[in-house]
């Protein structure tokens, strides 16, 4: 009887990391767009790594610490002279408030051809808007990567633009806008991203039935490990 053993999916993420400052709590957290489903891919069983820049800084250590942690590959990280980027956090009435952006290091955030070759051995790169890696894409398709890549709620974004013809998976986050809504805004493109943006909002709405942020980031990042199926080799 023939035994059908699954490979464990292998997705890279590369760019953005922010702290989340709580100033008047005296408390930090590591976050940041990639560096959640880098995480997430690692808590859901799959192999995961993370590229992005980090400073010199104390926040710089506790990011990198953090993400590595999780079981996430951290070997491809920058650690570049100045500040982690950051953003001052405030809770107001119960819910959070987001204050001044600090970019730093993020700033001076560029990918080099060993980290181009490092990602294209993934089954999945995954980036977004403010990856800071948009200029890399046509190298990373040429070396035959899988690129998904979040536009957030920024489809005509000049960064989207340029992503958009070497992305294979979109994904689009808005709570107002309904699929038909997102077939306008893609059909310009003719790249047949829009099933993969419904799911995504459809998980979305799924979503918010969830209790915690770490609950919500995991059924959103459940989309990227199944879309994942249809193309890695068994």
């Amino acid at each position: 009887m023939r035994e059908n053993k699954m490979k464990k999916i292998r997705i890279a993420a590369a760019g953005d990391n922010c702290m989340d400052v709580y100033d008047k709590e005296n408390k930090a957290f590591p976050g940041g767009n990639p560096v959640n489903v880098a995480v997430y891919v690692a808590r859901l069983g799959g192999a995961s790594a993370y590229i992005g820049p980090v400073g010199t800084d104390v926040y710089g250590k506790q990011m990198m610490d953090a993400i590595q942690g999780k079981g996430v590959d951290v070997s491809r990280m920058k650690i570049l002279e100045g500040t982690t980027a950051v953003t001052h956090v405030e809770i107001v009435d119960g819910d959070r408030v987001l204050g001044d952006y600090e970019e730093g290091v993020m700033a001076d955030f560029k990918l080099d051809a060993e980290d181009i070759d490092f990602l294209s051995s993934y089954d999945m790169v995954v980036s977004g808007l403010w990856g800071m890696i948009e200029n890399d894409l046509p190298v990373l398709k040429e070396k035959g990567a899988t690129v998904a890549f979040d536009f957030a709620t920024r489809p005509d974004d000049p960064v989207s633009v340029k992503a958009i013809p070497y992305v294979d998976y979109g994904f689009f986050a808005d709570d107002d806008k309904d699929e038909e809504d997102v077939t306008f805004l893609f059909d310009a493109t003719n790249l047949g991203h829009k099933k993969y943006l419904f799911k995504l909002c459809q998980s979305q709405k799924c979503a918010k039935d969830k209790k915690s942020l770490g609950e919500m980031i995991e059924a959103l990042n459940g989309c990227i490990l199944s879309i994942s199926e249809g193309f890695r080799e068994r």
